[in-house]
């Protein structure tokens, strides 16, 4: 009677892992989206559209750099989703035609993503198109970049981001392309929201660029 018991116990328990097993391989993307948000889609593909720039690269830089907290600040002064130091938000809006930037206004998410795809297209620019260079020059700056190139610390390749003198900015180039697989995989169907030519948040329109993205990186291209 007792080994029925024990016997029978363990049947429901595996019957019970199997159910939970099967749940999680049904709802593994809505699962795995509670881990990777994708929070303020509208406003990251109206942006990375403007710069011709991945919407899911974008989201990968801002999962990497705040995990879509619009309201982080770094020890070091860098505000918002995306960020960004308070000077080079100035440089940025003064390359956009625009004026000084209050340091508060960093943490509003149009201003964060606005500011910040520009920046990435910008070094997506600087850096011919190379996702690896232009993302580690988002983290360690353009100016390091080119000095680890120019003097030969670093080849510039995926494979040999070991050869970058800062830890932060290694594991910083590997998170955030982990992170591009990542919302690659649980969003990257070929859907995206519905939006016009107007600001999400403001209403002011803007001259969409031509069809087409210029930055976006081949997933499955190398390995990590």
């Amino acid at each position: 009677m007792i080994l029925r018991r024990k016997k029978t116990r363990g049947i429901k328990r595996r019957l019970l892992l199997l159910i939970v097993l099967v749940l999680l391989w049904f709802n593994y993307r809505e699962i795995g989206r509670w881990w990777y948000p994708f929070q303020h889609q509208e406003l990251v593909y109206h942006y990375a559209e403007v710069n011709k720039l991945d919407p899911l690269l974008v989201a990968a830089v801002i999962k990497t750099e705040s995990n879509f907290n619009a309201r982080a600040a770094s020890p070091k002064g860098a505000r918002g989703l995306m960020q960004i130091m308070p000077d080079t938000a100035n440089w940025i809006s003064q390359q956009m035609g625009g004026g000084p930037v209050p340091p508060e206004k960093l943490f509003n998410p149009e201003t964060s993503i606005s500011l910040g795809t520009w920046y990435l297209a910008d070094l997506f620019d600087e850096f011919k198109g190379d996702p690896v260079l232009a993302i580690a020059a988002y983290n360690a700056g353009r100016g390091n970049v080119r000095n680890w190139l120019n003097e030969q610390h670093w080849t510039g390749e995926r494979k040999t981001i070991d050869q970058i003198p800062f830890l932060e900015t290694r594991q910083y180039i590997r998170r955030v392309l982990w992170n591009y697989k990542v919302y690659h995989y649980l969003y990257g169907d070929g859907k995206k929201p519905l939006h016009n030519t107007q600001s999400p948040s403001t209403g002011r329109g803007f001259v969409l660029p031509p069809q087409g993205t210029r930055y976006c990186i081949s997933v499955f291209r190398h390995d990590l």
